[in-house]
């Protein structure tokens, strides 16, 4: 005690700042941070309406980062994201040849429907076009994802050495589906995805049993790909929604 009898304040010795858990990127990492915060824009916004002040701020990065990334601007990184997206959709696709071909084509279906859900805004810029950072190069980009798609389908078909009418029927539909999204999109999304991704496989199948009434090749692939499916399956279903109609055509016969 002092001799007003109050003890002294006790020391405090200041704690050092604690560390921060700050990491440096790889030069790999911190490019696809970058990329995934233009992909995010992108899903949501048309690429015009982005800029990289937007890409930059959505990453936590600073606009001469972006340039020393993307020396080639927001197109550049516009083209990267698209190709990145690309892939996901390429993935969408790739499926085990396991169980019945229309099980595997709704599994597929259900990836790619839930990456048009979640990139809407995004999705319709890149299939309308009209964008103005649409390119030669961004339309190959997604040229390459439908092709890729097409050859997905054909191998579950069974289909190595396709002819030209199997070739187009299974590019045709893919066509059809990026259509149905796009105008899903435009409605509301409705239907539900569920319903939406039913009806697509429903018009494959009655694509494909089109096509065999006029190509063999069609129909040896239609009757390999009915073998594996079950009772309980798309076909089936199909099967017996058709039938009461087809009863009714009876006197074209």
């Amino acid at each position: 005690m002092t001799s007003g009898g109050i003890a002294p304040a006790a020391s405090i010795e200041p704690r050092p700042a604690p560390r921060g858990t700050y990491r440096r990127l790889s030069v790999e990492e911190r490019r696809a941070e970058l990329l995934a915060a233009a992909l995010g824009l992108f899903a949501h916004r048309p690429p015009e309406e982005v800029s990289l002040d937007d890409v930059a701020a959505a990453a936590g990065a600073s606009r001469p980062l972006v340039y020393r990334y993307f020396p080639g601007g927001k197109q550049q990184l516009y083209e990267a994201a698209l190709g990145s997206a690309a892939e996901q959709l390429r993935r969408c696709f790739a499926e085990p040849q396991t169980g019945p071909p229309t099980q595997r084509l709704s599994r597929a279906l259900d990836r790619y429907l839930a990456f048009v859900d979640e990139h809407d805004a995004g999705f319709s810029a890149l299939l309308q076009g009209g964008s103005v950072a649409e390119t030669s190069r961004t339309s190959a980009i997604v040229d390459g994802v439908r092709r890729a798609a097409a050859e997905q389908i054909l191998i579950h078909l069974g289909a190595t050495s396709p002819g030209p009418r199997l070739r187009m029927m299974v590019r045709m539909w893919i066509t059809a589906v990026e259509a149905a999204s796009l105008i899903w999109l435009d409605e509301g999304k409705q239907p539900p995805l569920d319903e939406l991704r039913e009806w697509l496989v429903d018009h494959f199948v009655a694509l494909l049993a089109a096509t065999t009434a006029r190509d063999e090749e069609t129909a040896e692939v239609a009757r390999t790909t009915l073998a594996q499916e079950t009772p309980d399956g798309a076909v089936a279903d199909l099967a017996r929604r058709i039938l009461p109609l087809v009863s009714h055509a009876a006197h074209l016969l």
